[in-house]
């Protein structure tokens, strides 16, 4: 007897029954077998019988699980965009490089992705566009322009003087950063996202060096919180680290350089860590090639090792995870190739794939309605060819995607 999982998708109006071969459990972290999930629209509606009108769906190949998470993503950016080369990209090409992006990333098995950071508000107007039904992509939380200091990771620092440019979330001091929180709120961001110290990509700081002052995030942390948003702090840089996590920042990214001190604040405060251990391979590889700046060559060569011994050692000091990739730095659609780092340096594949789906749904405040199938659920459900449990490469063998109860993707047919 096959498990069997009924949706009434949102283009049918009769249900829709998966046959599937197993069905991964994330809270378990156990396969789950002979079971019927029957789905009202969008929404799992209760676990029962199938009814006699359900459009059947043969999955048995394969194994179900929850839509993944990316919660650190960039589908405006593409590593072609690096270096100088980024200059010329206008806002609306960005945005337009996002459709082709969002559309990879769902193929793949992402159906729910926190975009943190884009120019010109272009994620905006891709998350819109996708509610509407006008493309394809995941779920999207969106920050519009990270905010950050004059100079800092988050400005645009390859322009000479003369250009007089400065990036569009350059705030200085603690009001100017209110007013920014303000306006990017205004102009449609589910988020903000900060940088709090130096970082990789960006010329002429260090990862490790401070940029917003413990002042400057308490204000934004506050502002934020007083208009229902979350804050995400990039921060590479020990002091930083620990300066966000006690300003009240929802999540660290990268937390390259965390130490015992920061490990332990995060834990006590609740603050998840989203570190990015698959790009630094991509970036050492192809990074010239793509055009990347040599001196961002270097710092990634300094940083990307102690950042995954920091992964291992947050993952043991009993920290929360959730799954955060980059992408954009990397091409999108390798999301997956981040699991089998997590894995090597500590995680279970059962560990790794709840930071995909039930931690990344804590963190974006949707575990009432993400990261799990059960009842009251969305229908955001995929399913891999593979044991992921035994070897969790096999998430790259995505062959069916759903999300809101709508296939948009079934290698095996109907």
């Amino acid at each position: 007897m096959f498990v069997l999982l009924l949706i009434a998708s949102n283009a049918f109006a009769e249900p829709i029954a998966l046959r599937c071969g197993k069905l991964l459990n994330p809270v378990s972290g156990v396969y789950e077998q002979n079971a019927v999930v029957v789905v009202d629209g969008a929404k799992i509606a209760s676990m029962g019988s199938a009814p006699a009108v359900a459009r059947a769906v043969d999955l048995t190949r394969g194994v179900c699980m929850p839509g993944l998470m990316d919660v650190h993503d960039h589908l405006t950016g593409d590593p072609s965009h690096s270096g100088y080369q980024g200059l010329g990209i206008s806002v609306p090409r960005s945005a337009l490089t996002g459709a082709k992006n969002a559309r990879i990333t769902l193929q793949a098995g992402f159906t729910t992705v926190r975009n943190v950071g884009a120019d010109g508000y272009a994620d905006v107007a891709l998350r819109d566009a996708i509610e509407a039904g006008e493309i394809e992509g995941p779920r999207l939380f969106v920050s519009g322009p990270a905010i950050g200091i004059t100079g800092g990771h988050c400005d645009e620092t390859m322009l000479a003087p003369e250009f007089k440019f400065f990036g569009p979330g350059v705030a200085d001091g603690p009001w100017a950063a209110r007013a920014k929180v303000r306006e990017v709120v205004k102009y449609g961001a589910d988020l903000i996202k900060i940088c709090a110290s130096g970082g990789v990509l960006s010329k002429g700081d260090q990862p490790g060096t401070p940029q917003y002052s413990p002042e400057e995030m308490r204000a934004i942390v506050e502002e934020a919180g007083r208009l229902g948003r979350k804050v995400a702090a990039h921060a590479h840089g020990t002091q930083s680290i620990k300066e966000a996590v006690l300003a009240g920042v929802a999540s660290i990214e990268h937390a390259s350089l965390i130490d015992d001190e920061g490990i332990a604040l995060a834990r006590k405060h609740g603050t998840f860590l989203v570190f990015d251990i698959y790009n630094d391979d991509y970036i050492l590889e192809n990074g010239l090639k793509v055009g990347m700046l040599p001196e961002s060559i270097e710092k990634e060569r300094k940083i990307g090792k102690l950042q995954r011994e920091n992964f291992l050692r947050a993952w043991k000091g009993g920290v929360r995870m959730a799954f955060g990739t980059d992408g954009g730095v990397y091409p999108h659609g390798d999301n997956w190739r981040q699991f089998p780092y997590m894995v090597e340096f500590g995680m279970k594949p059962a560990d790794a794939i709840r930071s995909a789906t039930l931690h990344a749904a804590e963190l974006l405040g949707r575990a009432d309605s993400l990261g799990v199938i059960k009842n009251g659920m969305l229908a955001d459900i995929i399913a891999v060819e593979g044991d992921p449990l035994a070897d969790v490469s096999a998430i790259k063998n995505v062959r069916f995607v759903m999300k809101d109860g709508k296939i948009y993707r079934n290698d095996w047919g109907k």
